[in-house]
């Protein structure tokens, strides 16, 4: 499945920019790029639905699908392709420091794939969704009075940090010369074909498609079964209460 080559593609090149001799490559399979823009719509959707009565089920479906999907790139961060695995990505504190470095000196360091300070916010990102999963799970199990203020507050914190990523990912765009955002979408990016990865996986990447539509659709066909069920009982003791 690794493809990778005798050099590491992601060795710091100091270069603003990608350089004459470079063309387009695939950098980010189809699982990664597929995994990335499902998390987007989880999260918007989520965190727009959060105070909504009428679209709790919505709201705790794109949670658990969340979950779902860090438990999938958790996966693929350890045996998918050579840019997905966090072995590629995935730096220390001193790697961090030296790319922004870069950075502010105007000759960034170019990383064919995800830069130190990018990983970071992945990882960030990866975990915080766990937590905010774990707290609203604990909210709608009525845990603790507690449950509610954190779920949200910690969700404040990851559309923060999401922000900043996004930020990051525009500016990073400007400096290299690269648009970012357009390569995890088709996956291509310049760089030399030694960089790249052979194969995308579309397989892969079509059968979590399938497996978040299928959770989806078995969530709007049973209503007042199962999750939607305890999901109205909990609304209706947390209405109670308030009433109260």
């Amino acid at each position: 499945m690794n493809t990778a080559s005798a050099s590491r593609a992601d060795t710091a090149v100091p270069t603003s920019g990608p350089t004459p001799s470079a063309r387009k490559v695939l950098i980010w399979d189809a699982p990664v790029r597929v995994f990335h823009w499902l998390m987007v719509l989880s999260f918007a959707g989520a965190y727009l639905t959060a105070e909504s009565e009428r679209w709790r089920l919505m709201h705790v479906t794109l949670g658990y699908t969340m979950v779902g999907l860090v438990a999938f790139r958790i996966l693929w961060g350890l045996f998918g392709t050579r840019h997905a695995r966090f072995s590629s990505f995935v730096q220390g504190p001193a790697a961090i420091a030296r790319y922004l470095r870069s950075l502010v000196g105007g000759r960034p360091e170019r990383h064919a794939g995800h830069n130190p300070a990018g990983a970071l916010a992945i990882v960030a990102l990866l975990a915080m969704t766990l937590l905010v999963a774990a707290t609203g799970w604990a909210t709608y199990n009525n845990v603790g009075p507690w449950s509610e203020d954190l779920h949200e507050g910690v969700a404040s914190v990851m559309l923060a940090i999401v922000g900043v990523h996004v930020g990051a990912v525009v500016l990073a765009s400007w400096l290299h010369r690269s648009n970012l955002i357009g390569a995890m979408v088709t996956g291509r990016r310049l760089g030399s074909p030694e960089e790249g990865v052979r194969s995308a996986w579309r397989s892969v990447a079509l059968l979590m498609l399938v497996a978040v539509m299928g959770f989806w659709w078995m969530q709007w066909q049973a209503p007042r079964s199962g999750l939607a069920a305890d999901l109205t009982a909990t609304a209706a003791k947390h209405n109670d209460r308030h009433d109260d």
